[in-house]
């Protein structure tokens, strides 16, 4: 039974691009606390990447924010979703 009180669900495409936002800036959030983590690392050594290595750890800090998105992440996209829906509900 449909309650005539609740509120239409929001159109699919939009809620959908706002999914798409929040899991982007949690995404960017989660690189920046991982960052820190390995900036005193050394890469020389038998097995380091060298310069080589250094230079591409931006992309790797980010593969891995990324993933760990897909894989349910922090919590935070959802916060931000809730929000968003709620600004949005605000200005209609």
């Amino acid at each position: 039974m449909i309650d005539a009180l609740s509120p239409a669900p929001p159109p699919a495409a939009p809620t959908a691009r706002m999914r798409e936002t929040a899991e982007a800036f949690e995404a960017s959030f989660l690189a920046q606390m991982l960052k820190p983590m390995f900036e005193g690392l050394k890469t020389d050594g038998m097995f380091g990447g060298g310069q080589g290595e250094a230079t591409w750890r931006g992309f790797m800090i980010e593969a891995m924010a990324k993933q760990t998105v897909q894989a349910g992440g922090i919590g935070l996209a959802d916060q931000v979703v809730a929000q968003m829906l709620k600004m949005q509900e605000q200005s209609q």
